[in-house]
Parts: structure tokens; sequence; C-alpha cells
């Protein structure tokens, strides 16, 4: 089989399918934007680049005949887009067959409202698409208002192998913590004013916020002039092998995220793969991923005092930590598990291929 990832080379994401398929002996290769590449995950898997020549939408199709050249050479059986509004559109105009596309969250929560020509472009290439795929339920209704043709709902698991709970060192406080990009998308601002509250009755806590973002610098203030600068680490980026001890330092996950386009939420996946029990936001598919009250606790979007409640709940409450720990981990091996998820990819691949 071969097929073609049409995707950012940068994404961690993209690169854990294409080093999949080639373990699994699969002809993979990349095609990206050329402000997308990743010289490094191109040394792992072959990556081939589409130029762009013209600014905003006009790159997209000043990219097609570079892509039906390389096609045209490659001969893939699958070209699999990811992201409608841009590699899925370029995937459209090029007219490729047997053709997937894998929404991804804001491509279609925000880019189709934006204006008639963005729902234009995600019509037309939802049309063109012989398969649609979704990390979640909630994103494939979300998907259906754009299209009548059946959406594959196929979750983004974890690595157990990688992600899993480490064995705990002794402390004397409590870490409340996130691993996120630092921008209001993800309720940054929110968990900051929520530890202040809960700091101020819990003085043995501590915040440990893994990731960096162009907000960093504003959210760094808003912890001075809340007076818990010196119980806040900021980590910055982490290599991604490093991200399950992080995870592992925390008791308590938190993915206050403020927008629907919060489709999948493999953040909270790897934390329950961790044993970390969880506090999520009711958006996108988060309440999907979390089980309420058994694995975690869902809490309203932007709202740091209800926020605050859930976090003192299970700060009161070391067993009930501890279960939700177990609970999410046996939660994850059965329906997120990385291994199980991509060779579903698969099946629904070679279904596709076999007219099935």
């Amino acid at each position: 089989m071969k097929v073609a990832l049409l995707a950012p080379s940068k994404s961690i994401h993209t690169h854990k399918w294409a080093l999949f398929y080639k373990q699994q002996g699969i002809d993979v290769k990349v095609i990206t934007f050329k402000d997308h590449y990743s010289p490094e995950h191109a040394e792992e898997v072959e990556t081939w680049v589409l130029p762009k020549w013209f600014p905003g939408k006009l790159s997209y199709i000043s990219s097609v005949f570079a892509l039906k050249r390389l096609l045209a050479s490659f001969q893939p059986d699958i070209l699999h887009a990811h992201y409608v509004s841009s590699y899925g559109f370029v995937g459209a105009l090029a007219n490729a067959h047997l053709f997937y596309v894998s929404v991804w969250g804001r491509d279609i929560y925000q880019f189709p409202q934006q204006n008639r020509v963005n729902r234009s472009i995600v019509e037309f290439t939802l049309k063109k698409a012989d398969v649609i795929c979704s990390t979640s339920h909630v994103m494939a209704a979300e998907t259906k208002k754009y299209t009548d043709k059946h959406v594959e709902v196929t979750p983004f698991g974890v690595d157990l192998t990688i992600f899993q709970p480490l064995e705990k060192r002794t402390k004397d406080t409590v870490t409340i913590g996130t691993v996120k990009a630092l921008s209001d998308k993800y309720g940054i601002a929110d968990l900051i004013k929520a530890f202040a509250i809960v700091h101020q009755h819990y003085p043995n806590t501590n915040l440990l916020i893994v990731g960096d973002g162009p907000q960093r610098q504003e959210y760094e203030q808003l912890a001075e002039t809340l007076g818990i600068r010196d119980v806040t680490t900021f980590m910055g980026r982490v290599p991604n092998t490093d991200v399950p001890k992080y995870i592992n330092e925390m008791d308590i996950f938190a993915v206050p995220s403020t927008e629907d386009s919060e489709s999948f939420g493999v953040a909270a996946v790897e934390a329950m793969a961790c044993g970390v029990p969880v506090v999520v936001s009711n958006v996108g598919g988060l309440p999907e991923v979390v089980k309420k009250d058994v694995t975690g606790l869902i809490v309203p979007k932007e709202n740091p005092n209800e926020l605050a409640e859930a976090f003192k709940r299970l700060l009161n409450d070391a067993d009930l930590r501890h279960q939700m720990g177990k609970n999410g981990i046996q939660h994850v091996k059965e329906h997120y598990n990385w291994i199980d998820n991509a060779n579903d990819m698969l099946k629904l691949y070679k279904q596709t291929l076999n007219g099935v």
C-alpha cells in the first residue's frame, strides 16, 4: 500500500501517523507546505514540499499543480489530507482518488463560519472526499452541517508504552498542572486565576505549566499580580519524549479550554493514561473523552470559580484522586490505545481499497 499524507510536517500528530505507517511496511510520503516543513521529521519519513507562491488562499490554488506532479510520480493508493480548510482543499482541487480528509478543529468549527468563501471551500472539499474522518463524535456532528456523507470517527489515541504511570516521589505539596500551548484558547488565564483562589486555602499547592506560546509573558505577569508567582513554574516547551515525566509530576491535570475547536482532547487522554485525574471544561470533545465523575471532573468554560471548586474537591479527597487515576488508565486502555486506533485507520483504508 502507498499512502501520501497531505499535512503539516511540523505537527507531531502528522509525524506519529507517518511513522506508524512506515513501521507497518507501508510506502508513505508526507507532502507539506514549505512553511510547515520539519527537517527533523523529514529525516525519519520522506517529505515533499509544496511551494507557496501567492498570499492567503491563492497559495492553495498555486500548490495544486505541484501536488499533481508529486502524485503522478508517487501514485499513492490513498491521499489523506489533514485539515479540511487548507490541505484538504488543495487535495480536492487536485481531484485525487482515493481521497481521505480528516477534520481537526478550527477548520470545521470556525473557518466555514467566517464567510461564504470559506464555507464553500469546506463544502467543496467534503463533496470531493471519498472518506471523511473526525477524531470525535461531537466534531463529526459539526462536520455533518456541511455534508450529507457519513463521517468516520477515528479517535486519536496515545502510545501506552510512553504515557503510563511512573513511580511517584514523596513530596509535601500537591501539584496542579497542564501541558498546553500558552494561549487563551486553552484557558491558561482561567487556570491561573482558579489556582490563585485555591492556593489561598491550600498553601501546600503549586502550579506547573508546561508549554510555550505568544501569551507566556502575559500569564507570568498575571501570576505575579495574583501573588502566586513563587509557587507557579513555567517550564516552557519541552521535548515530546519528556511530556510523560512532567505529567507524572502532577496530581491534578487541567484542560480548561475555551473553544469547541478543542475537538478531541489528547492532552486529557495523555494525563489519564498516566493515572492523573483530570479537570476539563465542557467544550468540544473533552466531555466525550473524560468520563464525568469517573476519570475526572467537567466544569463550565471560562469560569475560574467553578474550576477552583473542582480542584478543591480533588484536593480534599486523596482517595478520589487515586481512584479517578486508576479509572483513567483503564478508560484509555479500552478506548484510546494508539495502536488500536491506528490499526482501525488501516482497516478503514483496506476496506475502501477493497470497495467494502
